[in-house]
């Protein structure tokens, strides 16, 4: 199966796996099957793995140009990413019980750290990364790959609150200096930050440079080559 067809099929079952993935009745039915860490693994690892063959079909669609390609676009993309490794860094380094990708404890409200930018800084790194990649490719299958890509994670981010609302004690305290829209704690004066961590910011920097790096023999395209 080649062309659009492989696209579509790929797309139908990226966004179906995770629909279902979020059903309460199956997810607990699967939870009970593999154990939390097992759910984890066997679903980071599916959806790992159909997003790959979801990249590669997009690669194998007819290319179809939309737009004409410029260095302006290349290098908003690397700032797009670069944010998007820092943001997913700091999650990592941090503590947020209102999302996932941090430990959930110990979280001081008055000191939210990455949530104060964003609760679900995950979630939205996702996002910059899929639009980043919008501006990068100016072809039709790369539009229609990493448009809904950026736009399931912006429902992800609504679904996850909603879902971490009712299910939180006390989420009402916990969120009250945090940003569902990004830095809009800081834009109404609720969250100060206060001095950057530097470990985060250097591992960030290296997963961004990584990444570059191996963009051309992993992926295809050479992120830099407008620049050499």
């Amino acid at each position: 199966m080649t062309g659009w067809a492989e696209f579509a099929l790929a797309m139908g079952c990226f966004l179906i796996s995770h629909a279902l993935a979020v059903r309460p009745g199956l997810k607990a039915g699967l939870v009970r099957v593999l154990g939390p860490r097992g759910f984890t693994l066997a679903y980071s690892a599916l959806s790992l793995a159909l997003l790959a063959w979801l990249i590669a079909a997009a690669g194998r669609a007819p290319y179809v140009p939309l737009w004409d390609p410029a260095p302006w676009q290349a290098a908003l993309a690397l700032a797009l990413m670069l944010a998007a490794c820092l943001l997913v860094a700091y999650a990592a380094a941090g503590t947020n019980p209102l999302s996932f990708g941090s430990r959930a404890a110990p979280f001081d409200p008055a000191r939210p750290g990455i949530a104060g930018l964003s609760r679900h800084p995950v979630l939205l790194a996702l996002a910059l990364w899929a639009f980043a990649h919008v501006v990068a490719n100016g072809d039709l299958a790369h539009l229609a790959l990493f448009v809904p890509l950026g736009l399931f994670a912006l429902v992800g981010i609504l679904a996850i609150d909603r879902r971490k609302r009712r299910a939180l004690p006390g989420w009402a305290d916990l969120a009250r200096n945090t940003s569902l829209v990004p830095l809009s704690a800081l834009v109404t004066r609720r969250w100060r930050p206060g001095p950057p961590r530097i470990a985060p910011a250097l591992i960030a920097i290296l997963v961004w440079a990584a990444l570059i790096a191996l963009h051309p023999v992993v992926i295809g395209p050479d992120p830099l080559a407008w620049f050499r």
